[in-house]
């Protein structure tokens, strides 16, 4: 648990620090750090942790440990990973859906359904083209059966029909997937890959059952409500009932392969939504009737008085997490809107993209809403020795500047209302839109007020984050439509490989109503040079020099054009002192991920 008096001193120095225009992002941090030192290396932010000791696990059945209450305040609205890019989602599937690797908190490759982790030469071929994984043996799917490569097989094969409206990105450059026997899979690649974890890696890019979704391919994807919201899995658990924005509710898996070791230690797990971050932090640190809050998006001067209290503990871990600002590349209100017509001021503007980013006063952003979970930050990739330093004009707030910029755009405010107007397009005045939460709407406010000062009118709108964050997009506002010019929320990458999660913003990953919305490029960005770097780095070495290079490239394409970084975001999470096992929080893969090892100590 990190102190209190840690808490409140970082706060000290964000807030005296309030006004030189620094940012902080949700997936992502400008301190060059490994992913193993991902946790931060700000002296003014280090968190000091004094976390009791965790206690020994009890020797006791599998499934005798009563109910684990998990609160997330952005309630899942379907279980099927390969449906979503909702991290909400997400979540719920990883406590049955299991990948064939992971990533543990420090970043490292580690095997799940793998037997063990290929490298080079035994596994990985030497061209990079083919990784092939012995998988596990003896692992059982909820329903008894055995889990076969078939399996393995079967995932790609349903992501592979465009249709299926599949959101996960890891197959757009495999050609093959092969069972080579019952326990024996091989990858390959259309191209060499010199990072090949990217396909059945992490909770993004999870396998599942032929058996249960052989019928669910292409068309039929969505309307197969009951294989989305409880997949068959060989993870610890078992969804029995989802209820759509409210409820998740699972059972421990009595076939699941830790049972001889007593593992899961709890009976059964209960996913609640609804709320807000703030009430579910007080659920566990103040009231103790939950377990675990996620995602504890609250102002600092609000959650550290709640820690106080002393019945539960902050968790938080930096990893690639960029709370952002998405400038939608296509026009939303076009027919159909957000697809194809370029948005008429957003596309090649990059002296307005460079306006609307030096107005804001990121170190304010960070000081009212994050303190030391949060840090200024000008790249959508802030990690290590990639994070690039050629956006870091961005750290300092110039509103001179921006309004010397918007002038020589000839953006003038002709009519005296304190609005610019554009040729042709008329007032500079968007929708912004984002999800429904205190802190996100104390940012909006300050960027409102900040660009009003140069002439542009922020019309701030916000959703219900069920809705906002909905990977099924039933409604028109989930993320993924971007039905209105500007919308902000974190991203992050799943894993610590930069060209992985680059790759997210590549001209074919564009979302389309063909595609069901499926895909990671939500700004819409279609820039050929962005394209061919990502075909580069992708057969590079990871110690060629070059690679490095390259996404550091990509990084400065994406954010001075499509997106504007804001701020770099940690993970922070609430938890019962009484739930013991969780270790370090990993920022790299799901909060989840080695929830068969936590118990609840006496």
């Amino acid at each position: 648990m990190k102190k209190l008096i840690a808490l409140l001193a970082a706060l000290a120095l964000l807030a005296a620090a309030c006004g030189s225009g620094s940012s902080a992002s949700d997936d992502g941090e400008t301190s060059a750090t490994t992913a193993a030192e991902a946790s931060g290396d700000d002296d003014a932010m280090e968190e000091e942790d004094d976390a009791m000791e965790e206690e020994p696990a009890p020797s006791t059945e599998a499934g005798s440990g009563g109910t684990l209450s998990l609160l997330q305040w952005q309630a899942p609205s379907q279980a099927n990973a390969l449906l979503s890019n909702g991290t909400k989602d997400l979540l719920a599937a990883s406590l049955t859906l299991e990948p064939l690797v992971e990533w543990d908190p420090a970043g490292n490759v580690v095997p799940a359904l793998a037997a063990e982790v290929p490298t080079k030469g035994n596994g990985i071929s030497e061209d990079g083209t083919q990784i092939t994984y012995k998988l596990k043996e003896g692992v059982l799917w909820s329903d008894g059966t055995p889990f076969t490569a078939d399996d393995v097989v079967f995932t790609y094969e349903y992501c592979l029909d465009e249709a299926t409206g599949c959101s996960v990105e890891s197959f757009t450059d495999v050609a093959s997937v092969v069972a080579d026997d019952d326990l024996t899979v091989t990858i390959t690649f259309n191209d060499p890959k010199a990072y090949p974890f990217v396909p059945y890696a992490g909770y993004t890019s999870p396998v599942i059952q032929r058996a249960q979704f052989a019928d669910c391919v292409g068309e039929a994807a969505k309307s197969c409500s009951e294989q989305n919201f409880a997949p068959i899995g060989t993870g610890p658990f078992m969804i029995t009932e989802l209820r759509p924005e409210d409820t998740v509710t699972a059972v421990f898996n009595p076939n699941y392969r830790g049972v001889a070791e007593g593992k899961p230690f709890f009976s059964g797990v209960e996913i609640k939504g609804g709320g807000d971050a703030e009430a579910a932090a007080r659920s566990v640190l103040e009231v103790g009737e939950a377990d675990y809050a996620w995602n504890l998006q609250v102002a600092p001067e609000i959650l550290a008085p709640m820690e106080a209290a002393g019945i539960g503990r902050i968790e938080s871990a930096f990893a690639a997490n960029v709370e952002h600002i998405n400038l939608n590349q296509t026009d939303p209100f076009a027919d159909p809107p957000s697809e194809g017509t370029p948005h008429p001021l957003f596309v090649d503007n990059p002296d307005l993209h460079r306006a609307l980013s030096i107005a804001i006063n990121r170190d304010e952003l960070v000081a009212v809403g994050y303190g030391p979970t949060g840090r200024p930050t000008c790249n959508m990739w802030p990690v290590g020795a990639e994070a690039s330093t050629n956006n870091d004009w961005c750290l300092t707030q110039d509103t001179a500047a921006a309004n010397a910029l918007l002038d020589g755009l000839g953006y003038l405010d002709t009519d005296g209302d304190g609005v610019r107007e554009a040729d042709g397009y008329g007032p500079l005045e968007f929708d912004y839109v984002t999800s429904t939460n205190a802190v996100r709407q104390s940012n909006q406010e300050l960027i409102k007020a900040q660009w009003a000062e140069i002439g542009v009118q922020a019309n701030m709108k916000n959703e219900d984050a069920s809705l906002f964050f909905d990977g099924t997009c039933a409604s028109d506002a989930c993320i993924w439509k971007f039905f209105t010019p500007m919308e902000m929320f974190t991203n992050g990458a799943s894993g610590p490989d930069a060209p992985g999660y680059l790759e997210s913003w590549i001209s074919s990953q564009i979302p389309t109503s063909a595609t069901s919305w499926g895909g990671g490029n939500i700004p819409r960005l279609n820039n050929a040079e962005y394209d061919a770097l990502q075909e580069e780095v992708a057969t590079l070495a990871l110690d060629d020099p070059a690679r490095s290079e390259k996404i550091i490239a990509m990084n400065d394409i994406l954010s001075t054009t499509a997106i504007i970084p804001l701020i770099h975001r940690a993970s922070p999470s609430a938890f019962a002192n009484t739930v013991q096992g969780v270790g370090d929080l990993n920022a790299w893969d799901s909060e989840y991920y080695n929830i068969e090892d936590w118990f609840r100590s006496e």
